[in-house]
């Protein structure tokens, strides 16, 4: 298995990676129904907060990992956050989503990040065990805002 970090003109592995993303979460409407054009694509890839993680096996996309790297306001740091994390199901508890965080550690560490942090459901035990395992676990209430019309 070898783990990457897509890039632009990344076509065929972007499409890919957010074809997995949609099968593991039953969601190909959200992550393919309308997929960003190539110079949008191509403008988030290069943008050096986005991390895009594949990780591939004979070439194919088994896992998949989206974080975003966070500038802080109050001190000069920074800190990542991992948006998605999908590994297909035929290779799970194969270690793949464990090689996909310590790389987006690596690249924490790299940037001089102060911390990577993530979020998990309740209703997800394994991935709750899989971060319990990594780091320290917080309790915290998450809530949605939808945008609001200026008037």
């Amino acid at each position: 298995m070898e783990i990457v970090r897509l890039a632009q003109d990344d076509t065929a592995l972007f499409t890919e990676w957010l074809m997995l993303f949609g099968k593991a979460f039953e969601e190909p409407k959200t992550y393919t129904g309308a997929m960003p054009s190539a110079g949008y694509r191509d403008r988030l890839l290069a943008r050096p907060d986005f991390i895009a993680l594949a990780a591939l096996k004979d070439v194919k996309v088994v896992g998949a990992l989206a974080a975003y790297e966070l500038a802080k306001f109050e001190q000069e740091r920074s800190e990542i956050y991992i948006y998605d994390l999908a590994v297909d199901e035929v290779h799970r508890r194969k270690g793949i989503a464990t090689a996909l965080l310590n790389e987006t550690r690596c690249i924490a560490h790299d940037v001089g990040a102060w911390v990577v942090y993530v979020q998990a459901d309740y209703v997800d035990p394994p991935a709750v065990a899989l971060y319990t395992k990594l780091g320290a676990r917080e309790e915290v209430l998450h809530f949605d805002m939808t945008p609001l019309k200026r008037t």
